[in-house]
């Protein structure tokens, strides 16, 4: 019978069958209930001291407890029903049915359920808000009622899933999401979401892309593929229209590469990608091995040497005050070929370890003139599983359990969820500790064994420049952090395990574990300019802007870093900037070697001037070096032209990236 029985009358039952649950579900649960009410009544039977427990239900419940807890309903809200009576057995399946025979609704009919929500006055916001969602999840689904008609009707019927749909509405254009549909339908190789979305995404594929200089003519033709060519296209420029089958052909072709790859290096897998560089999502879950770059040659280090006497001869040029502009360009180009050569001798691919290669695997890329290219980096697999499915639980004592006692890899995997779980609410409601284990393992990972067992997933590994093997020569802020790192007190380090050195870092003072904080997470941030383009990072502004920072009190520009090393104009407009027209006409006559070494003892303020202009000058930095928000940043250019600044900027910053 159905009864409205009050809220603080009700009780989970232990009968109930779901023993696990979702959170983000919960919360949707909640949020739905809140804004509608309770939609579907519980099942109850009837309990001891008035109490009745909650037979089918439970996560209802337990939101409706929530939100009395929050105040939004009372303790005496009336909640409807269905009391139930019988024997425990049969109880058990009222509970079980109720959650067994539930089906989950399908993305195309949530889909236009939302639609017709939002035709109906509501907005996008209140959706989410009503069914606990975020708005990303509703905007998908709502793109997903949008789709062609033929792609929607195959996404409700199950034809395809989800994440072909999602696939087909990379691109708002209806027609052409039909079009590759009706392609596909008669297609006789595999179709993933990959291949959907460069199919909507491209219509056709030039003779000369990457998985067609890979497949190649003559193998596409053989495969019923088809090419349109116009009058005065050639090989390259022709278009390849069957897409679909083209990825087929490069997946196939691909995997036949890496498995002779893998048997070349003696790799316990290759995996492949069309891609042409391996994405984060390809090498989630795994770790990487440790492994140095191939030994120098004698030949190669007596070449390198040979190389850096010519860079130095050749940088003579440029410092030398009496060369010739004629001479000092063409020192400029010479070092730039000299730097590529270095670098070529320098940048050598890693090489692994012969026992690690059992338990090492790698990942093919397509290059872009279409050839396989094994990426010199090196992984394993960071679960091991044991023989036959089943591992052994260990005692205290560190011997194994009897034969009898042991559990399956699955009951296992569930155990070590829930006891991570377990540890994780507690960790989470331990700030203080949080913030000690966060730190020892972002700095403890300079000593960490490959091999042992991660605690967790942080990483905060050290950003490498752009530049390979660049150093600020006395610049103060990278002697100021080497003086920092030295000073960090490092005693902790001297624990056997990971277990012994996080309790030596815990009994470090305050001031030290602070300090190990700023470091590593100083060490982390990347190379940035304050232009845009690729050097743009946004947060480091804003940072800059909170910390206050005078980029003038940390570098000045000198002719090595900086006035050598641009156009003589900007120079001059540098000089515009702290003393006017007056110092620009002193110096505009002088050659570039003679102006960047005035300009490196004017900008350092060793100089006989006024002291209005020695100030200007004492704090003028290029404009990508200063962060928004500081005091230089607010420092106008005196007499300079807007537009040619704007000018000056965007080309330093071309030049730096």
């Amino acid at each position: 019978m159905i009864h409205s029985i009050p809220l603080k009358k009700l009780v989970p039952s232990p009968r109930n069958v779901r023993k696990s649950s979702d959170v983000l579900a919960d919360l949707q649960l909640r949020a739905d209930i809140a804004a509608r009410g309770l939609l579907q009544n519980l099942v109850v039977r009837k309990g001891k001291r008035g109490k009745f427990e909650v037979e089918a239900g439970g996560r209802r419940l337990a939101a409706l407890q929530a939100l009395a807890e929050e105040g939004t309903l009372p303790d005496t809200h009336e909640v409807t029903c269905l009391v139930i009576e019988g024997e425990e057995s049969e109880v058990r399946e009222a509970s079980l049915a109720e959650n067994f025979q539930r089906l989950a609704m399908n993305p195309a009919d949530e889909a236009q359920a939302f639609a017709s929500i939002i035709e109906a006055g509501a907005t996008t916001e209140d959706v989410a808000r009503r069914f606990g969602l975020t708005v990303r999840f509703v905007e998908g689904r709502l793109r997903l009622a949008s789709l062609a008609p033929c792609v929607f009707e195959a996404l409700a019927e199950g034809t395809i899933t989800l994440d072909m749909a999602k696939a087909y509405g990379a691109i708002s254009d209806v027609e052409r999401q039909a079009h590759v549909y009706a392609e596909l339908q008669d297609a006789w190789y595999q179709i993933t979401p990959d291949t959907i979305r460069r199919m909507v995404l491209d219509a056709t594929v030039r003779g000369s892309d990457p998985r067609a200089v890979l497949v190649g003519r003559d193998a596409y033709l053989a495969a019923g593929g088809r090419i349109e060519r116009e009058l005065f296209d050639d090989d390259a420029s022709e278009s390849w229209i069957d897409v679909a089958l083209l990825e087929d052909l490069a997946h196939k072709a691909m995997d036949e590469a890496a498995e002779k790859t893998a048997l070349e290096f003696g790799l316990a897998w290759v995996r492949p990608t069309l891609g042409n560089y391996v994405s984060h999502d390809l090498v989630e879950g795994l770790g990487r091995l440790p492994c140095e770059p191939a030994p120098m040659t004698e030949q190669e280090a007596q070449e390198l040497g040979e190389l850096e006497a010519d860079y130095d001869r050749v940088a003579a040029v440029l410092e030398d005050e009496d060369s010739d502009e004629d001479e000092v360009a063409k020192a400029e180009q010479e070092l730039v070929v000299i730097d590529r050569a270095m670098r070529a001798l320098n940048d050598r691919p890693p090489v692994l370890a012969d026992e690690l290669k059992s338990e090492a695997g790698a990942f093919l890329v397509l290059s872009r003139n279409g050839e396989p290219t094994l990426v010199p980096q090196f992984y394993t697999e960071t679960e091991v599983i044991a023989d036959e499915g089943v591992i052994e639980a260990i005692e205290e004592s560190g011997a194994a359990k009897p034969k009898g006692s042991s559990l399956s890899q699955r009951l296992l995997d569930e155990l070590a969820m829930q006891r991570r779980d377990i540890l994780a609410i507690h960790l989470a409601n331990d700030p203080a500790l949080a913030l000690d284990f966060m730190v020892f393992t972002l700095a403890d990972v300079d000593g960490h064994d490959w091999r042992a067992k991660k605690a967790s997933t942080l990483v905060g590994s050290v950003a490498s420049g752009p530049v390979t093997g660049f150093e600020a020569k006395d610049a103060p802020a990278s002697a100021a952090l080497a003086e920092f790192a030295g000073s960090l007190d490092e005693s902790w380090r001297a624990g056997e395990c990971d277990v012994k050195r996080f309790a030596r870092f815990r009994a470090l003072s305050d001031e030290a574990r602070s300090a190990w904080l700023g470091h590593v997470v100083s060490r982390t941030l990347v190379a940035s300019l304050a232009c845009e383009g690729e050097r743009s990072v946004p947060l480091h502004e804003a940072l800059g802007s909170l910390l206050e920072i005078e980029t003038a009190h940390w570098w000045r520009p000198t002719a090595a870093n900086y006035f050598d090393r641009v156009a003589k104009a900007r120079t001059l407009e540098a000089l515009d900037g702290a003393g006017g027209p007056e110092l620009v006409s002193r110096y505009a006559a002088s050659k570039k070697a003679e102006l960047a070494s005035a300009a490196e003892r004017i900008f350092s303020g060793n100089f006989i001037g006024e002291p209005e202009v020695k100030e200007r000058a004492h704090a003028w930095v290029p404009p990508i070096m200063r962060f928004a928000g500081s005091e230089e940043a607010e420092l106008a250019d005196h007499g300079g032209d807007e537009a040619a600044n704007v000018e000056a900027t965007d080309e330093i910053a071309e030049q730096a990236a």
